[in-house]
C-alpha cells in the first residue's frame, strides 16, 4: 500500500483528483485490512468501493498501467487474505469489477497469477488453500471464467488430495476435509458445464471424477465422523447429480444413491462413474446427508422422474419419503437434521404439487390415505420432542401438511374438509398442560376459524391464562391468541367487502370474546401472567385492534388492585403505536393517574409509567417540558431499586429519552443552519434545544454524586447504568462491536453546541477521579462497570499521578489474603495497561530488548515468582502477604482481555517460563494440603482427606508459630490462619485452572504454521498441572474453577489438526477412567471428589457436530464399572470402584455441556441405577439414587414452573416418553408388576416385601403428564399393578401409585376405573384391609380431582360413583376405627360436595361434628389427620362451621391448633357472620392461649387473632373505643398488659414476639391509655433497629399500619387523650422505611400511605413508593410537630457524625487487614450520605421558623451553641484532608474510605443549618456568617475537584448567596 500510494502522488501524469480520492481509497483499504471487527472491514471497504465509483472511468483509463497493475494486485491480495470474511471478499470482488470496465485482460492475467500459487504447488493443499479456492468460486465472478482454464489441474490435485486426506483420521475429520468437500460442491455447482463430460460421457468417465466421488461416498458411509462434514459430502455429491445433461440420467443415478438404506456393499452408478459403496456403521447420517442433499439442491425434473416400481409414483414419493419416514422413526442422535428434512420434503411437495396432480391425475393426500395418516402419525410422535429444534420443525411440518391439504381440497371441490375437525377434535382432548396442544391449534385456526375454534373449544380462554401463568407454556399461548386474534380481524374484514368496517366497531367485537381475559391478564396478581400480558397479549391486541386502547381503558379503576398497572401499560402500549400524548387522553385524568402509577410502591406499575413518558415512535419527538419536570423528579426517587430487571429497564427507557432528546436537538440545529430560517422556527429550536442540553447535563452529573463509597450497591449499579446510557446517546465513540446504536454523524455539532454553553463536561479529572474510586468497589458488577466506562470513553490515558497511585494501590491489593481485595488490584493492573503512559509505562519495560514482550506481563511474571519463592520459604507468611490468587488474576486480565494477537505481547520463552512457574505453584499448594512439603507429591495418589489437610495445614500453623502440632486446645471452628492458608490453596489452585485453560485457548486460536508459543511437550505439562488438580485436590470451589479452565483446554486440543494434541485430552479420558477402576486406599467422598468432573470436562469438549466416540467409551466403561460384582467384604469408610463409577455417570448426566447427548444412554443408566438400589452397599444405593434423580430431571426436561406453581407434571406425556425410551417401557412394568406380586393374596395374607425400585418408578410415572388420550393402547397394561399397589403396607407408596395411575390413565378410563374402584368400597360388616382401603380411596380421590376438571357435564357414571361414596358413609364414623382411612374418605366427600345430596351432606356434616366432639381417652395414630380433614370439610359450610366454632373452648388441643391454623390460611369466610362468630371466640379464649405452655398454638392463634380482626381492612382501631361490652373489655385490656409485658422481657422467640406485637396493636384500642400508648411506642423503638430480628421488624412495621396510623388520625382529631405519639411513631417508620428488607419497607410505606389518604380524606389507600413516603412524613413532621421539643433532636438524630479528624485517626490507626472477611453492617441498604440531601431542606425550613416560636428558637439556639465550635473546627479540619497539587496514596486511600462522604455530608448539612440560623440577629455573636460561608464554599469546592461529588441538595445549598 504504501508502494502504491508513494507513486500515487509523486506520479506526474496522475489527474490531481484522481490522486486524491485514490489516496483515499488506499487509506480506506488500509483501515479496513488493520480492522479486527468484520463489521468494520465491511463499512471501510463500502467507503472505498463509493470513493473509487466517484472517479470517471475515463480518469481511470487515464492511469498509467504500472498504477493499475499495483492497485489490482493490492484488491487481489486482500482479497485473497480475507477469504474467510465474505463481506469483505464481495466488496473486493465488486471493486475489481469496476476495473474490470477500464482493462478487462489485466485484471484476467492477474487472477491467473494468483490462482498459480494454489494450483500449481507440488505441496499439499491446506485448509486455507482450499477456502481461498472456495471464496474465489463462490464470490468472485472474474475468477470463475480463470477457473475454468485451470479446472483440469486443480481437479487432478483434488484427486490426489482425498486419498491422503481420508488415510489419517485426524485430517478426514478436521477441517481440512471439510474444505475439501466444500470445494467439491462449489466446483460441481459453479463450473457444471465443465464437470458434465468428465461424469455423463458416453465412453468412459473421468478418472480424477471417479476417485473424487468414491472418496464423496466413503466420507457418507461413516469414513469420517465429523457429521458436518458427512452432510456436506451428500449435498456434493446431489450437485454432481445436478450437472447430469439428461433427465433420465440424472435420475437413475439418484435412484442408484437411494441404495444408501441398504445394509450390504453396493454400487452407485452416476453415468459412467461406478463406486462401490460399503457400509461401516448404521447411525444413520449416510441415509440422512443423502435425502437432505437431494431434497435441498437436486433438480426438481430429477426428483419427479418416475420409479422403477410404478410410473406414476415418482422419486420424491416413492425413493426419498420412506427414507425420510424411516429416519424419523429411529432414535438417534441427529433428530434436528432428520425433522428439518422432513420439512424440506414437504416444502419440496408442495412446490411439485401441480406437476404430481398431473402425473397422478388423483389426489395425493385424500382422507385416510397412508401417506396422510403415515405423515400425521410422525408429526404427532414427535410433537413432544426433548431434543432442542424438533419441535419447531414439527410445527413447520404440520402447517405445511394442513397447506397441503387446503389446497387439494380446493383442487379438486372437497368442501367438507373432514381432516381439520378431526384434528382439531384430537387436539382439544389434550390437557391445557400439554405444551403439543397449542401450536397445532394456531395451524388449524387459519382454516376452521375463530369461531368454529372457540365454540368446540369454550375452555381455551382459561386455559391460555393458566398457560401464561407457567414458564413453559406461556410462549406458544402467546403465540396462539395472537394468531386468534389476527384471524379474527382478518374474517371481519372479509365480512364487509365493500369497505373494512371501522376500527371502533372491529375493536368492539374484539371486546366481546378478549376483552376480560386481556384485563385479567394485565390486572393479574400473578407476576408471570401479568408480565406476560403486558409483554406479549397487549402489544399484539393494539397491533392488530388499535381502538382496542379505547374499551379497555373505560373498563378500568386505577383504584382497584392491579389496575393502575394495566393502565399504564395500555397507555405505553398506544403510545409506542400512535405517538399519542398520554396528556390529551381520558378527558384530563391521565395527569393525575400518571402521577399516582410513577408514585406507587409496585416496581412493575412504575417502570410501566415510566415507559409511557420515554416512549415515542418517532425518535425526533422532542419531549415537553412538562415530560422533562417529571423525569428530573422521577429518576433521583428510583436509584435504588434491589430488581435487576427494573434496573435494565430503567437503563434503557432513560436511554429512549435521551435518544428522542439528541435526535431532536439535532433536527433543531440542522433548522438553524438552514438557509430558510424562520425567526419563531428558530426561537423555537433554541428553546428545545437549551432543555435538551440542560437535561442531559444534569442526568451526566447526577450519577457522580452517589458513587462514594458508603451508597449501596443498588444505587451504584443504577447510577452507573444511567452514565453509561448518558455517555453511550451523547458522545461521538463509534463501537466497532455493534450493529446498532453508533452516534449519529453530525453528533459533533450538537457537542460543540453543548461546550459553548458551559456544559457537558463528561471527563474531567473531578469524574474520571470518582469512577477511579469505584475501582476498589467491594462488589464486582460495580468495578466493572466502572471499569468499562473508563476504558471506553474517557481520555487514553490517565495523568502521571494517578497512574503512579495506582500502580501503588494495585501492587498492594494484589498481595492482599481477601480475595475481592486481589480482584480489585487485578482490575486495576488491566486498566493501567490500557490508559498508563510516559514514565510509569518506562518504568515496568524489561532491558531485553524484545520488542513483542509487554512490559507489564513480564513485571506480572516475575512478581508471580516472587510469590511463589515466598511460598516455597514461609506458606504463612506468603497467605498473609503474597497469596499467589491476585497476580494470576492480573496476568489472566492482562494477557487475555487485551485486544489483538497474543504473540505481539509474548513469546516462546516468556509462556515457557509461565508454564513452569505454574506448574511450580501448583504442586506446591497441593503439598501443603498434603502435609508433605518437602516430599514429591508426583507419584499417582488419591486425595487426602478433609481431616488430613486439616491436620496438614494446622501442622503448618504450629511449625510457623514454633510449636508441636498437637498442643493447645481443641476448637472445632477454623482459625483466622487456618482460613489464610486454605484461601490461599484453594483460590490459587482455581486461578490456575481457569488462566491456563484461556491461555492455551487463546493460543492455539492465534496459532500459525510458521509460529507457537506452546509446543506439544508444553501442553503435555499443562495437562498435568490440570490432572493434579482435579486428582489431587479435594476442595469443591478449586474442582468447579478449575473445570471451567479444563475444558477450554480440552476443546482446543480435540479441534486441533494436530492427532498429538487431540490424543492427550483423550489419553488423560483414559488414565482417570483407569483410577476409577482401580481399589482405593482412603475415601474419595463427595460424590468421587474430582474425577468425575475430569471425565466430565474431556467428553464434554468433544465437537457436537461430531460422532462423540470418548463419551460413547465412557459410558460404557462407566456402566460396566458399576455392574461388575461387589467383593465379599469391603471398608465401609472407602469408595468403591462401583461406588465411584456411579457418581461419575450422575456428573454425565447433570453435565450441561453434553446436553441432549447423553440422552441416547438414558435408559440404559435408568436401568442400571434402578437395578443397583437393591445393592447391599449402603453408598451404592445413595449413589443409584442421586444418578437416578438427576436422569429423570434430564430425561423429562425442565419442570413447567410458575408464580402459584400449579404444575407438578412435567410436560411430557407417558406416550411420548416410551416413544423416545422405548426399553424403558418392558422394564417398568416388570418392576411394578413384581412389586404387585405380593398384594395379589387374601388381605390376611398380605406382608411387607421391600422393593427398592418400587418407589422411584412411581416417582417418575407420577411426574409424566396426565390427561392424554392413549391412542394405541399400550399404557393399559401398567394399571393392573398400579391398582394393586393400593395395598401397599408403605403410606408414601400408596400414595405416589395414586398420583401414577392417574398419569397412566387416558381420560376415557376415568370413569370406568373409578366404577371399578368404588365397587369394591366395604360395607360395616365386611373385613378388609385398611391399606388396601386407605390406597382405594386414594385413587379414587386423584382420579376424581383430575376427571371433575376436565368433564364438562355430569354423566350417569357419575351419578353411579356418587351413590357408592354415599353408600360408604360409615367409613366416616367409629365403626371404622382407623382415622386415615376417615380422612381419605372425607377427602373423596369434599372432592364431590357439589354433586352429593343435601341429605347425605348433612348426615356427613352432623356425624363429624359429633365424632370431633367426642373425648379421645388414648393416642391414636394419625388422629390430626383426621381432624384436619373432618374440620376443613365442616368449615366449608358457614353453618357447620358456626356450630363447630362455638364449641371451641371444650375442643381438644389438636382441634383447637388446626382450626386456628385454618383461620391463618385466609379461610376465616371474610364479611360474614362466621367471621363474627369466629372473632368473638378466638377474643373470649385468647387469656387461655396466652398461658398455654405450647409455644406453636400460641403464635398461631395471635396470628388468627390478628388475620381475624383486621380482615376488613388495615385499621385496627375502630372510631369507636371497644366493641365488646364491659366484662370482654376489661379481659381483652388485661391481655394486652400480658402481650405488652411479654414484649418488653421478650419472652419468647421472635416468631411468638412478632405476633404479639401485631396483636398488642390490634387490642390497642380496648386501652387507650396514655400509658398503654406509650409502652407500645417503646416497643416499637426497641424493636425498629437494624440489628432487630427481620421478623420483629416486619411486625413492627406492621404494627404501624394496624394501630399507628389510626392512632395518629385520632389524636390529631382530639379524640384520644395523651401525649402526641406522632413524632415517636414517625421515627419510626424513617427508620423502617430505610431498612435492608424490601417487607419491612413495603408495610412502613402502608402506614405513610394510610395517613397520605386520611388527611386527604380519601378512602382507598393507595401504596406509595417507600422513597416518597420518606419525604411525605418529613413534610408531616414539619407540618404538624414543628414547634415540639422532639422535633429537632429527631431530624438532627438522622444525620451521620460529621467530625473529619476522626477520619485521619481511623487511618493512622489502619495496619491492613487482619482476618479474610469483613464485618458487614447491620443495614447495607441504609444511606446516610442521601437521608442526609433527604433532611437538608426540613432543617433549614425549621431554621427559617426560628422567629415564629419560642420554643423552636431555644431548641436551635442551644444546638447552636453547642456545636458552633464543633462545626467550625471541623470545616478547618478539612483542610488537613485536602491532597497537594498532585493525586497521592493518602488521598486515594481516603476516597476509598466510606466514612468519608458520610461525614462531609453530615458536616456540611450541620453547617447549612448553622448558616441559616445566624441570620438571627442574636446568634451573630456565635460567629461570622461570611467566613462561615466561605469556608463552606471552599471546602466544598476543593473536595469536589478532587473526586467527591455530592447530590445536587447540596450543591444548591453551599452555592446559595452568603447571608447578609
Amino acid at each position: 500500500m504504501a508502494t502504491l500510494l508513494d507513486r500515487l502522488t509523486t506520479g506526474r501524469d496522475t489527474p490531481e483528483g484522481v490522486s486524491a480520492t485514490l489516496k483515499l481509497v488506499i487509506d480506506k483499504l488500509d483501515e479496513g485490512s488493520r480492522s479486527d471487527a468484520k463489521r468494520c472491514k465491511g463499512r471501510s471497504l463500502e467507503e472505498a468501493f463509493q470513493l473509487l465509483r466517484r472517479i470517471p472511468e475515463a480518469e481511470l483509463r487515464s492511469l498509467e498501467e504500472r498504477h493499475l497493475v499495483l492497485l489490482v494486485r493490492l484488491l487481489i491480495s486482500m482479497q485473497s487474505q480475507m477469504f474467510n470474511v465474505s463481506v469483505a471478499c464481495r466488496k473486493l470482488d465488486q471493486m475489481l469489477q469496476h476495473l474490470a470496465k477500464v482493462d478487462h485482460q489485466l485484471l484476467f492475467r492477474e487472477t491467473c497469477q494468483c490462482l498459480q500459487s494454489i494450483v500449481h504447488t507440488d505441496q499439499m493443499l491446506t485448509t486455507e488453500d482450499l477456502l481461498r479456492a472456495c471464496m474465489f468460486l463462490e464470490e468472485s465472478v472474474i475468477c470463475r471464467d480463470v477457473w475454468r482454464e485451470t479446472f483440469p489441474v486443480f481437479l487432478n490435485k483434488m484427486s490426489q488430495l482425498f486419498p491422503a486426506v481420508l488415510q489419517q483420521e485426524a485430517l478426514r475429520n478436521g477441517p481440512l476435509c471439510y474444505a475439501a468437500v466444500k470445494v467439491c460442491l462449489q466446483m460441481f455447482q459453479r463450473l457444471s458445464r465443465d464437470v458434465a463430460p468428465l461424469v455423463w460421457g458416453k465412453e468412459y468417465g473421468s478418472p480424477v471424477m471417479q476417485n473424487i466421488l468414491q472418496s464423496l461416498m466413503d466420507l457418507i458411509l461413516g469414513k469420517s465422523s465429523n457429521r458436518d462434514t458427512r452432510l456436506l459430502a451428500g449435498t456434493a455429491v446431489v450437485m454432481l447429480i445436478n450437472t447430469a445433461t439428461e433427465t433420465e440420467d440424472g435420475a437413475a443415478a439418484a435412484l442408484s444413491l437411494l441404495k444408501v438404506s441398504n445394509s450390504e456393499p453396493w454400487q452407485l452408478n452416476a453415468g459412467a462413474l461406478q463406486v462401490q459403496c460399503v457400509p461401516t456403521g448404521r447411525d444413520g447420517v449416510d441415509r440422512l446427508a443423502v435425502s437432505r442433499g437431494l431434497l435441498m439442491c437436486c433438480r426438481q425434473e430429477i426428483l419427479l422422474s418416475p420409479t422403477l416400481q410404478s410410473p406414476k409414483t415418482c422419486l420424491l414419493v416413492g425413493g426419498v419419503f420412506p427414507l425420510v419416514t424411516e429416519l424419523c422413526e429411529e432414535k438417534l442422535d441427529c433428530h434436528y437434521y432428520v425433522f428439518e428434512v422432513l420439512t424440506l420434503w414437504l416444502k419440496k411437495f408442495k412446490e411439485s404439487l401441480a406437476d404430481l396432480w398431473e402425473m397422478t391425475g388423483a389426489r395425493l393426500l385424500p382422507d385416510a390415505c397412508s401417506l396422510q395418516q403415515q405423515l400425521i402419525q410422525v408429526i404427532w410422535n414427535n410433537a413432544e420432542s426433548p431434543v432442542e429444534g424438533v419441535s419447531e420443525f414439527v410445527r413447520s411440518a404440520f402447517r405445511l401438511l394442513l397447506d397441503l391439504y387446503e389446497m387439494e381440497c380446493e383442487r379438486f371441490g372437497d368442501t367438507k374438509k373432514t381432516l381439520y375437525v378431526a384434528l382439531l377434535q384430537r387436539v382439544t382432548k389434550l390437557p391445557w398442560e400439554a405444551k403439543a396442544k397449542y401450536p397445532p391449534l394456531c395451524a388449524l385456526v387459519l382454516y376452521l376459524g375463530t369461531d368454529m375454534v372457540l365454540d368446540q373449544y369454550v375452555e381455551l380462554p382459561s386455559h391460555l391464562l393458566k398457560c401464561l401463568s407457567t414458564n413453559q407454556l406461556s410462549p406458544c399461548a402467546s403465540e396462539l391468541y395472537k394468531c386468534l386474534i389476527q384471524q379474527q380481524r382478518r374474517e371481519l374484514c372479509a365480512g364487509s367487502p365493500k369497505a373494512p368496517p371501522p376500527e371502533l366497531e372491529l375493536a368492539e367485537q374484539w371486546a366481546r370474546h378478549w376483552l376480560p381475559f386481556l384485563l385479567e391478564a394485565l390486572s393479574s396478581e400473578v407476576t408471570l401472567l401479568q408480565s406476560n400480558g403486558s409483554s406479549h397479549l397487549l402489544p399484539a391486541t393494539l397491533q392488530v385492534f388499535p381502538s382496542a386502547v379505547e374499551p379497555l381503558l373505560a373498563s378500568l379503576d386505577p383504584a382497584a388492585p392491579g389496575h393502575l398497572h394495566a393502565w399504564a401499560c395500555i397507555m405505553s402500549g398506544h403510545r409506542s403505536m400512535t405517538g399519542c400524548s398520554p396528556w390529551a387522553m381520558q378527558e384530563g385524568s391521565a395527569p393525575e393517574t400518571l402521577q399516582m402509577a410513577l408514585g406507587s410502591f409496585d416496581e412493575k406499575v412504575r417502570i410501566a409509567a415510566f415507559n409511557l413518558l420515554c416512549l415515542s415512535p418517532k425518535t425526533k419527538d422532542a419531549p415537553t417540558h412538562k415530560e422533562l419536570s417529571i423525569m428530573k423528579t422521577f429518576i433521583p426517587l428510583n436509584l435504588n431499586s434491589e430488581s435487576s430487571p427494573f434496573r435494565q429497564h430503567f437503563q434503557a427507557g432513560v436511554k429512549r429519552f435521551l435518544v428522542r432528546i439528541r435526535d431532536s436537538c439535532l433536527a433543531h440545529i440542522s433548522v438553524q443552519k438552514g438557509k430558510k430560517r424562520d425567526p419563531s422556527t428558530t426561537e423555537e429550536a433554541e428553546i428545545i434545544l437549551h432543555q435538551g442540553i440542560e437535561y442531559i447535563d444534569w442526568l451526566s452529573q447526577l450519577p457522580y454524586g452517589y458513587l462514594a463509597p458508603g451508597h449501596s450497591y443498588q444505587r451504584k449499579k443504577t447510577v452507573l447504568l444511567l452514565l453509561s446510557a448518558v455517555l453511550e446517546t451523547c458522545t461521538d465513540t463509534w463501537r466497532p462491536d455493534r450493529k446498532k446504536g453508533q452516534p449519529p454523524a453530525n453528533m459533533s455539532s450538537l457537542i460543540n453546541s453543548a461546550k459553548k454553553r458551559g456544559k457537558w463536561d463528561f471527563f474531567c479529572r473531578a469524574k474520571q477521579l470518582a469512577l477511579v474510586g469505584c475501582l476498589e468497589d467491594s462488589t464486582n458488577e460495580i468495578r466493572e462497570l466502572s471499569a468499562g466506562l473508563l476504558l471506553r470513553f474517557f481520555p487514553p490515558s490517565f495523568p502521571d499521578d494517578i497512574s503512579f497511585v495506582l500502580f501503588g494501590q494495585s501492587k498492594q491489593l494484589l498481595c492482599s489474603p481477601r480475595v475481592h481485595e486481589a480482584q480489585m488490584g487485578a482490575l486495576m493492573t488491566k486498566v493501567l495497561l490500557h490508559k498508563c503512559q510516559g514514565q510509569l509505562q518506562d518504568s515496568w519495560m524489561n532491558s531485553s530488548g524484545d520488542p513483542r514482550t509487554s512490559g507489564m506481563v513480564r513485571y506480572l511474571v516475575k512478581e508471580l515468582d516472587h510469590h511463589h519463592l515466598t511460598a516455597k520459604g514461609d506458606m504463612m507468611l506468603a497467605a498473609r502477604t503474597k497469596p499467589v490468587h491476585g497476580v494470576l488474576s492480573a496476568l489472566e486480565r492482562c494477557l487475555l482481555e487485551v485486544p489483538g494477537s497474543l504473540c505481539d505481547v509474548v513469546d516462546h520463552s516468556l509462556i515457557v517460563e509461565l508454564l513452569s512457574l505454574l506448574e511450580n505453584i501448583a504442586l506446591l499448594l497441593l503439598r501443603v494440603l498434603y502435609g508433605a512439603q518437602d516430599t514429591s507429591a508426583d507419584e499417582e495418589g488419591v486425595p487426602p482427606s478433609f481431616c488430613d489437610m486439616g491436620n496438614a495445614i494446622n501442622s503448618l500453623i504450629a511449625q510457623a508459630a514454633g510449636e508441636r502440632h498437637g498442643e493447645g486446645d481443641e476448637c472445632v471452628l477454623l482459625s483466622g490462619e487456618h482460613s489464610l492458608i486454605l484461601t490461599c490453596c484453594w483460590v490459587s489452585l482455581k486461578e490456575i485452572g481457569i488462566f491456563l485453560g484461556s491461555l492455551v485457548e487463546r493460543i492455539l486460536a492465534e496459532v500459525k504454521s510458521s509460529h507457537c508459543l506452546l509446543i506439544t511437550e508444553d501442553l503435555r505439562r499443562a495437562s498435568k498441572v490440570f490432572k493434579d488438580i482435579l486428582l489431587k485436590c479435594r476442595h469443591w470451589g478449586a474442582i468447579e474453577g478449575c473445570c471451567v479452565g479444563f475444558t477450554k483446554f480440552c476443546a482446543s486440543l480435540l479441534n486441533s489438526g494436530d492427532p498429538e494434541l487431540r490424543d492427550i485430552p483423550a489419553h488423560m479420558l483414559k488414565q482417570g477412567l483407569q483410577v476409577l477402576q482401580s481399589p482405593r486406599s482412603t475415601s474419595v467422598t463427595r460424590r468421587a471428589a474430582g474425577l468425575p468432573m475430569l471425565i466430565l470436562c474431556v467428553v464434554s469438549a468433544e465437537e457436537s457436530s461430531r460422532a462423540r466416540p470418548l463419551l460413547a467409551h465412557s459410558m460404557q466403561t462407566l456402566m460396566e464399572t458399576a455392574r461388575s460384582h461387589l467383593p465379599q467384604s469391603w471398608d465401609q469408610t472407602l469408595d468403591l470402584p462401583q461406588v465411584c463409577a456411579v457418581h461419575t455417570l450422575q456428573a454425565l448426566v447433570r453435565g450441561s455441556g453434553l446436553g441432549v447427548a447423553v440422552l441416547q444412554f438414558a435408559a440404559d443408566v435408568a436401568i442400571l441405577s434402578l437395578t443397583l438400589l437393591s445393592s447391599p452397599n449402603w453408598a451404592m444405593r445413595n449413589a443409584a439414587l442421586q444418578l437416578y434423580s438427576s436422569l429423570c430431571s434430564r430425561m423429562l426436561g425442565q419442570q413447567p414452573g410458575g408464580d402459584e406453581g400449579s404444575l407438578k407434571q412435567h410436560g411430557m406425556s407417558p406416550a411420548a416418553f416410551f416413544l423416545h425410551y422405548p426399553t424403558l417401557q418392558p422394564f417398568l412394568l416388570d418392576e411394578l408388576r413384581g412389586a404387585a406380586q405380593d398384594f395379589q393374596g387374601p388381605a390376611e395374607e398380605a406382608r411387607l416385601h421391600l422393593h427398592p425400585s418400587l418407589y422411584p418408578v412411581l416417582t417418575l410415572l407420577a411426574k409424566l403428564q396426565p390427561g392424554v388420550p392413549d391412542q394405541t393402547g399400550a399404557l393399559s397394561d401398567f394399571r393392573a399393578p398400579l391398582l394393586q399397589l393400593a395395598a401397599s403396607p408403605i403410606h408414601s407408596v400408596r400414595v405416589m401409585a395414586s398420583r401414577a395411575l392417574v398419569a397412566m390413565t387416558p381420560p376415557s378410563e376415568y370413569m370406568n376405573i373409578l366404577l371399578q374402584l368404588t365397587a369394591e368400597l366395604p360395607g360395616p360388616q365386611k373385613l378388609c384391609c385398611h391399606n388396601r382401603l386407605h390406597g382405594r380411596l386414594l385413587q379414587i380421590k386423584a382420579l376424581l380431582d383430575r376427571a371433575l376438571c376436565t368433564q364438562r357435564a355430569r354423566s350417569a357414571d357419575l351419578d353411579e360413583v356418587v351413590g357408592r361414596v354415599e353408600a360408604a358413609l360409615w367409613l366416616a364414623t367409629s365403626a371404622q376405627r382407623c382415622p386415615l382411612v376417615a380422612a381419605a374418605y372425607i377427602a373423596v366427600a369434599d372432592a364431590l360436595r357439589g354433586c352429593c345430596s343435601e341429605a347425605f351432606l348433612r348426615k356427613l356434616s352432623s356425624t363429624l361434628l359429633q365424632e370431633l366432639h367426642v373425648p379421645q381417652h388414648r393416642l391414636q395414630v394419625a388422629s390430626l389427620f383426621y381432624h384436619q380433614a373432618a374440620a376443613q370439610f365442616l368449615c366449608a359450610d358457614q353453618s357447620w362451621a358456626c356450630q363447630l366454632w362455638e364449641n371451641f373452648s371444650t375442643t381438644s388441643t389438636d382441634l383447637k391448633l388446626t382450626l386456628v391454623t385454618w383461620v391463618v390460611r385466609g379461610r376465616g369466610s371474610k364479611g360474614t357472620s362466621l367471621q363474627q362468630v369466629i372473632r368473638s371466640v378466638l377474643q373470649a379464649n385468647l387469656q387461655e392461649a396466652l398461658v398455654s405452655r405450647c409455644v406453636d398454638y400460641r403464635r398461631t392463634y395471635l396470628e388468627a387473632l390478628t388475620a381475624v380482626m383486621t380482615s376488613g381492612g388495615c385499621s385496627a382501631l375502630p372510631q369507636n373505643t371497644s366493641q365488646s361490652g364491659p366484662p370482654e373489655a376489661l379481659e381483652l385490656q388485661k391481655c394486652l398488659e400480658m402481650l405488652l409485658e411479654d414484649l418488653e422481657v421478650q419472652k419468647g422467640g421472635p416468631e411468638l414476639l412478632s405476633q404479639a406485637l401485631s396483636a398488642a396493636s390490634v387490642l390497642l384500642s380496648h386501652s387507650l391509655q396514655d400509658s398503654v400508648i406509650q409502652r407500645w411506642c417503646s416497643v416499637l423503638e426497641s424493636h425498629h433497629l437494624p440489628e432487630a430480628p427481620e421478623v420483629l421488624r416486619i411486625a413492627c412495621a406492621e404494627a404501624l399500619c394496624l394501630a399507628g396510623a389510626p392512632l395518629l388520625s385520632r389524636v390529631w382529631m382530639g379524640q384520644v387523650a395523651c401525649r402526641d405519639p406522632t413524632t415517636r411513631l414517625i421515627n419510626t417508620c424513617l427508620y423502617l422505611l430505610q431498612d435492608e428488607s424490601q417487607q419491612v419497607r413495603m408495610k412502613a410505606a402502608r402506614f405513610a400511605s394510610t395517613l397520605h389518604h386520611t388527611s386527604r380524606g380519601q378512602r382507598s389507600v393507595y401504596l406509595m413508593q417507600a422513597n416518597q413516603a420518606l419525604p411525605f412524613l418529613l413534610d408531616l413532621l414539619v407540618e404538624k410537630c414543628w414547634d415540639c421539643p422532639g422535633t429537632l433532636e429527631l431530624l438532627l438524630g438522622h444525620l451521620p457524625q460529621s467530625d473529619p479528624r476522626s477520619l485521619l485517626r481511623g487511618a493512622a490507626g489502619e495496619t491492613g487487614c487482619s482476618s479474610l472477611y469483613e464485618q458487614d453492617e447491620a443495614n447495607v441498604f441504609a444511606e446516610p450520605s442521601v437521608m442526609s440531601a433527604c433532611l437538608l431542606p426540613y432543617l433549614l425550613r425549621m431554621a427559617g421558623k426560628y422567629s415564629e416560636s419560642p420554643a423552636l428558637a431555644a431548641c436551635l439556639r442551644a444546638w447552636a451553641n453547642k456545636n458552633v465550635s464543633q462545626v467550625l473546627d471541623s470545616l478547618a479540619a478539612c483542610k488537613d484532608l485536602q491532597p497537594g497539587e498532585t493525586l497521592d496514596s493518602a488521598w486515594l486511600a481516603l476516597l476509598m474510605d466510606p466514612r468519608l462522604h458520610c461525614t462531609l455530608c453530615g458536616l456540611f448539612s450541620r453547617a447549612a443549618l448553622l448558616l441559616r440560623l445566624l441570620r438571627a440577629s442574636d446568634l451573630r455573636q456565635l460567629c461570622d456568617p461570611l467566613t462561615l460561608h466561605r469556608n463552606l464554599q471552599e471546602a466544598f469546592a476543593l473536595f469536589r475537584q478532587n473526586g467527591v461529588q455530592f447530590p445536587s441538595t447540596f450543591t444548591a445549598t453551599v452555592a446559595g448567596e452568603p447571608p447578609v
